[in-house]
Formats: C-alpha cells, structure tokens, sequence
C-alpha cells in the first residue's frame, strides 16, 4: 500500500493504531517526514529519577492525541515516525546510573573522589560511556539526515542533545538555540561528570558553530554559572522567569518578550525543551522541579512566533519528562508537547501542515 493509499484509509478521528509508531500513525521510518530519535538515558542525575523512561512514555500516550490540531491540521499526513533506541542505550543507563551513586554520595559528604581510586575508575568509566553515546546519538542523527529527513532527538535527561547538536554543526555552520528550562545548564563537569545533565549548554558552547544560546524561564543557577555567562562575550543570554514575570507585572506583554527574545536568535535556530521550564504542575514527576515557570500556552505562543519570524528552524529537542508511578500526566503533556512542535518544525520549514482552523 502507497503513502497515499494509508492516508485515504486512515481515520485520524479514531485513536492512534495500536501496533503503529508515535501517535499511532500508519507510516513506515521511509514514508515519514520527521523522524524522532529516542534517547532514554539518565546517568548523571543526582535528585529525581525516571527521565530515561521519558519516551515510553510519550509513545505510550500519543496514542490518544488527537492528531486534528488546530494550527496543523494536516500534520499527521507528512508521517511522524518514533525510531528505535538501540538497546544497549538503555542498559548502559541502569547500569553506570548505578556506578554513578557512590560517586555522588562521596561528592555530597564532602569527599575528594580521586582520594578513593575505585570511586575515580568508575568516574572515568562513565565519563567515557556518555562520551561514547553522543557519538553513537551523532552517527545516528547523520543516518536519517543522510536521507533527507527531518530529525528531532527525545530525552532522556537533558545531557542526551550533545551528540545532536554535533549532528547538526557537521551540517550548519552557524546557528543558536532556543533553550527552555528552569536551570542554566551551564555547570562545569557538575559533580565530576564531564558529560552531566547539568552541563549541556556548557559543553554546547565549546561548539564553535552555535554562535548563541538564549536562555528562557530560568530561575535556578550558581556563580559559576553566572561567571560562564559573563565570560561568553555575548554568546550566551538570559532571561530569567523572575525578569519575565517583574516586566509583564509592569505591563510588558508575552508577544513583546517573544519578539524581543527571538531577535537575540541567529538565522538557524535549534529548540532545546527541557519540560521543567513549565509550571512543575505540568509535568511533576520530572527530575528537577523548580517552582515558577511559564504555561504549555506560552512555549507553544513563542514556537509559533519562531515559526512565522522569518528564521529557520533546523532541529529540536524535547527532554527530561519522567512518568510517575500513577498515571500517565507527564507523558500525556509530553506527547503533546512533541505533536506541536513536529508541527512548528513542519510550517517553518514549508512542509504542508494545512490552514490554521478557525471557529
């Protein structure tokens, strides 16, 4: 059966097919115009767990999303296909995560790690681990853009990006990301982790190619944070959620803020989603809640405005949701968060999403 032949016998008002891929979409990888690379990955995460579990459960529930979306009607029609994580990603998660805990638990009562020689072997052991996966996650990103696809990377903590964004530096040699979050990010081999959660805008910015970093809802950080920061030369700019809130309490409207913030962005733009940048309510169970953030309404606004801003987007990342041991929320809003991005993707890069429905 052609493409065409599934989408006249697909029935987008019924739920998602049961044995299909994401949102449960009748295509195969080859039919589909944007392929989504699960990375399900959580070895350097020292307070909540269960971010490697992140796109199971996205799969999981995009089953009920209903794949009529009022800014991308057709969305569904360009086919959006959930490729297979190797196994060996998430073994090697469960197993060096454990490796991890000793290290951390040393760090937290005031050790000096290469005072215990085991503890700085298994350190080294999962620092070459982590390095070996953003190779792996790199050669996997270039398959697919290899053949002509649109690729997005699905977390997994918020480390998983780095081998996605040397993907995309082999390909564009100047661009920015769009980074959502609640934390900088910006820490340096956070607790002796080269590769940790907590430094991936830090290891992205030894990336030549990303010539800016503008950074949304922000209101978790430390000195040296601020420091890396200052020293960026511009490179790197912050709007904190307390200086969005402050301006908007005086009058200051989010579509200003959004114009103002997406004016700091190069031509070519990555998003970089961590879901904690959101009020906590959204998605609890994520590892690092934070109080304060910005509305589902309010990231969907601002990828919209990117969208029509004459920029391009060239990629994204969704990452750090965590299912909770009751119910599926967080995937629910994940998946969600994934279908409106895939169509902010789709619209900037002239793909055919359809006219926006009005009522």
């Amino acid at each position: 059966m052609t493409k065409q032949q599934k989408i006249e016998n697909f029935d987008p008002s019924q739920p998602g097919l049961a044995d299909a891929t994401v949102f449960g979409l009748p295509f195969t990888a080859e039919e589909s115009e944007i392929i989504v690379v699960p990375v399900p990955w959580e070895v350097t995460v020292s307070y909540g767990a269960g971010a490697s579990e992140g796109p199971d459960a996205i799969l999981d529930a995009s089953f009920q999303v209903d794949l009529l979306h009022q800014d991308f009607p057709e969305l569904w029609k360009l086919g959006i296909y959930m490729d297979e994580a190797p196994e060996h990603w998430k073994k090697n998660s469960e197993k060096y995560k454990d490796l991890a805990q000793p290290i951390i638990e040393a760090l937290e009562n005031g050790e000096d790690v290469a005072t215990f020689p085991v503890l700085q072997a298994d350190l080294d052991k999962i620092n070459k681990v982590c390095r070996d996966l953003h190779s792996e996650v790199k050669a996997r990103i270039q398959h697919w853009q290899n053949k002509g696809k649109k690729v997005v990377l699905l977390g997994g903590d918020h480390s998983t990006p780095l081998g996605y964004y040397e993907a995309l530096a082999a390909v564009h040699d100047n661009f920015g990301i769009l980074h959502l979050d609640a934390h900088m990010d910006l820490r340096i081999a956070y607790e002796g982790f080269t590769y940790s959660h907590a430094s991936i805008m830090y290891n992205t910015l030894q990336l030549p190619q990303v010539s800016k970093i503008v950074q949304v809802g922000i209101r978790d950080f430390c000195e040296q944070e601020v420091d890396v920061v200052k020293q960026s030369k511009g490179r790197v700019t912050v709007y904190t959620d307390s200086d969005l809130k402050k301006a908007q309490f005086e009058g200051a409207t989010w579509k200003q803020q959004c114009e103002d913030i997406i004016a700091q962005l190069p031509q070519k733009v990555c998003i970089s989603f961590d879901i904690d940048g959101m009020y906590p309510w959204y998605c609890p169970n994520t590892g690092t809640p934070v109080p304060g953030g910005f509305a589902f309404e309010q990231a969907t606004y601002l990828f919209n405005l990117l969208a029509d801003s004459g920029k391009e987007i060239i990629g994204f990342d969704l990452v750090e949701v965590a299912p909770g041991e009751e119910g599926d929320w967080d995937g629910n809003v994940g998946a969600r968060m994934l279908f409106h991005m895939c169509g902010v993707l789709a619209k900037n890069n002239k793909m055919q999403v359809g006219n926006k429905i009005q009522f």
